[in-house]
């Protein structure tokens, strides 16, 4: 049985707070070592010196996103995360967007549905909360939050998205007693329809 399923070699490693030359032992897809002459693995990869890096993470992308006038973004979860890979990015976290009248628990069960068998790198999703109804605040966010869907972003511009100062502090005020982030699409709508 060998220590590792693979070894990169001679790699110029890079992480949070170093830069040195090391080797890479990986065990079930996980970095398991950093160190020099590491042996016993299924596969080696002579990295020759070249630069070895975590993964990126995208953290504000929209893949295969309808909008209120029936079109969709250009890429959808197979284009996107394959394009992300290529270029070092490993994560990506693109909106889930709540059209008015929708169910939250329905938008996240259709982006997972819509990544399903075409993401090629892992994927979380913010959740745009465009109409933060009763049931919406009572139930689906709080359950939400609670299963990992810690972030969402608001709205104060768009007639289809943006929500009233009254709905806006319903869901800081949630967010805050439950531990979650909220982005907020910051602009003045009155000023932007003059």
């Amino acid at each position: 049985m060998t220590a590792f399923d693979c070894i990169i070699r001679n790699g110029r490693v890079a992480t949070a707070s170093d830069v040195f030359e090391s080797d890479i032992g990986i065990r079930d897809g996980r970095v398991a070592a950093l160190t020099e002459n590491l042996s016993g693995a299924a596969e080696t990869i002579d990295a020759a010196g070249r630069w070895v890096t975590p993964g990126g993470v995208d953290g504000h992308c929209h893949l295969d996103q309808p909008t209120s006038d029936g079109t969709r973004m250009a890429d959808d979860f197979r284009s996107g995360t394959v394009s992300a890979a290529h270029g070092g990015t490993t994560t990506v976290i693109p909106f889930a967007c709540q059209f008015k009248g929708q169910s939250l628990n329905d938008v996240v069960a259709d982006y997972h549905a819509r990544a399903a068998d075409k993401a090629v790198i892992d994927y979380a999703f913010h959740l745009i909360i465009s109409d933060p109804s009763p049931a919406v605040l009572e139930t689906e966010l709080p359950a939400l939050i609670a299963r990992g869907y810690t972030h969402f972003k608001l709205y104060m511009t768009y007639d289809d998205m943006k929500l009233n100062d009254r709905q806006m502090l319903d869901v800081l005020e949630l967010a805050r007693r439950n531990g979650a982030m909220v982005m907020i699409h910051a602009e003045n709508s009155d000023c932007i329809g003059c």
